[in-house]
């Protein structure tokens, strides 16, 4: 079952770029270092042997993973979304209606997520109860801890 998952350009570069590098780069270095704790003698007492063993594990996997990432992606199509509702890649400006702070957030996918960036994930409980609303309307968020929050949108624009 394939889990489409979808991206800016700039994401999907992103991930490609990463594959790039540990293809190219880390691979080569991790083969290497194989290589030099087999010259070394006994492999059943090599600790550095098992090191990169063990850390050439974890990049194939990581490889893996960004090639299913690249494959299963779908870049968002930015002219067909609409700026009067919240959507995907809406830069949002809302009040907490408690204390009256000001918030802008800007919602995308979840491999592009940045909290200090302020580009939050769209499958944050935030970012789920802002989805679709309107300027305007108020949006009553249900926080993990099982507390609710009130939001007022103030501004909805496209980044």
């Amino acid at each position: 079952m394939t889990n489409i998952q979808y991206v800016t350009k700039e994401g999907l570069e992103k991930l490609r770029a990463e594959l790039h590098e540990l293809e190219t780069i880390e691979r080569p270095k991790i083969s290497q270092q194989i290589a030099d704790a087999r010259d070394k003698g006994d492999l059943s007492e090599n600790a550095e042997y098992d090191a990169a063993k063990e850390a050439q594990g974890l990049l194939e996997m990581r490889i893996s993973k960004l090639k299913d990432s690249i494959a299963n992606s779908r870049i968002i199509d930015e002219s067909k979304l609409d700026s009067s509702k919240v959507s995907i890649l809406s830069k949002v400006k809302i009040k907490n209606t408690a204390n009256g702070q000001e918030m802008t957030y800007t919602l995308v996918p979840e491999t592009e997520a940045d909290l200090k960036l302020a580009r939050i994930s769209v499958n944050t409980p935030i970012a789920k109860g802002l989805l679709g609303k309107s300027v305007g309307e108020l949006a009553e968020i249900a926080l993990p801890n099982g507390a609710v929050m009130n939001f007022e949108i103030l501004e909805i624009t496209l980044i």
